[in-house]
């Protein structure tokens, strides 16, 4: 496993060195002065020079890469222009939340999943399978903005069971009912994209299963179709399953700056639709690299554990 690791770690680092060359060039290749707009549209072109030189932009692109990267290595990541502070308190302060929403979201489409895939596979019921069918296809195509406003229509305004927006208001971690209070609306808006296509996938990887030749073997001893589909079935399909998870990681990360938007809720998906309005590029550019980072770090975990279930996978690399 070590071995498999090791070969796979190159590759991760390289995705890590062009994802920042790319998000350093896209960022400074966007229309717009950002000395300028920190002046203020009154300043002189003195006070605009002023700023430049002293934030570093009157640099050469390379050097002014260089001093970025060699900051985020030292954990030196900078500070804020316009929305003011140093940019690694910014993200200290939005990760918690964040992490909160994005594992809430991630263990809900997960249970989803296991709930409605084995049963979407296992089912013989038409109607069974239509009501599965309907699910996946909202899940799926409703967009979260979409999602996040009907939640909020149904559950805040006729109802008002649950808050609409932000966070409790002594902290996550004051009252578990609370926090779960405030955190279901936003889990359910990120997480029902991805549990759809969860339990797609892991329906259809199982139907597969079912048509393999042990499975046959298995129902002539008489075993149920349902222990069939539990105990062997899922088994083969669980490094599909996780590879799949592993994708929609990426899906998270970028759904929870639309829904943080929505739900008002104070976390880094926040701060990037915050840097991106005041033009803050390097609040918005450490932000892109943290998110790469965290996709990059899932996938390879994904393969990892990928290997772990299927020994051809480790065999083929060690090969």
């Amino acid at each position: 496993m070590t071995r498999y690791l090791l070969r796979r770690a190159p590759s991760a680092l390289i995705v890590l060195w062009l994802a920042s060359v790319l998000i350093f060039l896209v960022l400074r290749a966007i229309p717009g002065d950002a000395a300028a707009a920190l002046a203020g549209p009154d300043a002189s072109p003195e006070v605009v020079a002023a700023i430049r030189h002293d934030l570093g932009l009157d640099l050469p692109v390379v050097t002014q890469y260089g001093q970025w990267i060699g900051g985020l290595l030292s954990g030196d990541l900078g500070r804020s222009y316009l929305i003011g502070g140093d940019i690694a308190e910014l993200v200290g302060d939005g990760l918690g939340n964040t992490v909160t929403l994005t594992l809430a979201a991630l263990v809900l489409a997960v249970l989803v999943a296991l709930l409605l895939g084995p049963l979407w596979a296992a089912t013989r019921s038409r109607w069974v399978d239509r009501a599965l069918t309907a699910f996946h296809t909202a899940a799926v195509a409703l967009p979260t903005f979409v999602t996040g406003v009907l939640l909020i229509i149904v559950f805040g305004v006729l109802f008002r069971v649950l808050p609409t927006g932000g966070v409790p208001p002594n902290g996550l971690l004051d009252r578990v009912d609370i926090t779960v209070q405030y955190l279901v609306l936003p889990a359910v808006c990120l997480g029902l994209p991805v549990a759809g296509v969860l339990t797609g996938f892991l329906a259809e990887t199982l139907r597969g299963e079912l048509r393999q030749d042990y499975v046959t073997t298995v129902r002539a001893a008489g075993v149920k179709r349902r222990e069939v589909v539990l105990r062997h079935a899922l088994r083969g399909a669980l490094p599909v399953a996780i590879t799949t998870l592993g994708l929609q990681t990426g899906a998270l990360l970028g759904g929870a700056v639309l829904v943080e938007s929505i739900f008002a809720w104070p976390g880094l998906g926040l701060l990037v639709e915050q840097g991106i309005t005041r033009r803050d590029y390097p609040v918005v550019q450490v932000l892109l690299m943290l998110s790469v980072t965290v996709f990059v770090l899932v996938q390879l975990l994904t393969d990892v554990i990928h290997a772990w279930l299927d020994p051809r996978i480790r065999l083929g690399a060690a090969a």
